[in-house]
């Protein structure tokens, strides 16, 4: 006895709903261990740029010290070389006027220029000449002056003029 009016058809273990459900279930969990991976990922990307950040932010300090220290020894080296120079220049005006102060009587063979001293080798036609027109100046610049007189033949002296400045007038010219 038959009590339906179509053939039955054959029961599956899994309809069409429920492999409806199950592949969206399947594509939802896909997407979330995608998703997980993803930030897992760009988490260990995140980690290893800082690392790599943290690293070039060390070195460039260094380099920055580095240079600081290369700028204070330039900064000094500038400081000496101006020293240096502003020396220098001191020097070749005290020379400058050093030859300014010699009278043309008077000729110098030699001149030995220190920081606390003068001496000067040279020859004049007398003594008196030599006195008022080169000692005097000397006397006015100089603590202390002592010269020597040597006769030559021809009438004239060989002088040796040692000229000093005492210690607390070196440091009243710095």
């Amino acid at each position: 006895m038959n009590h339906s009016f179509i053939t039955p058809r054959p029961k599956r273990l899994i309809s069409g709903d429920l492999r409806l459900v199950l592949f969206f279930f399947t594509v939802t969990i896909a997407m979330v261990v995608g998703t997980y991976a993803f930030l897992e990922y760009k988490m260990y990307d995140f980690v290893h740029e800082r690392k790599t950040l943290a690293l070039r932010e060390k070195t460039l300090k260094h380099s920055i010290e580095q240079m600081e220290e290369q700028i204070k020894t330039i900064e000094k080296e500038a400081k000496i070389v101006e020293q240096v120079t502003t020396g220098n220049t001191v020097m070749k005006e005290s020379i400058r006027n050093l030859f300014d102060l010699v009278p043309e009587d008077i000729t110098l063979s030699r001149a030995e220029l220190e920081e606390k001293s003068l001496i000067l080798y040279g020859t004049t036609p007398n003594k008196d000449t030599y006195e008022y027109m080169l000692h005097a100046p000397l006397r006015s610049i100089f603590n202390r002056t002592y010269t020597s007189f040597y006769p030559i033949e021809n009438g004239w002296y060989r002088f040796v003029s040692s000229n000093y400045l005492d210690d607390e007038t070196v440091e009243e010219i710095k």
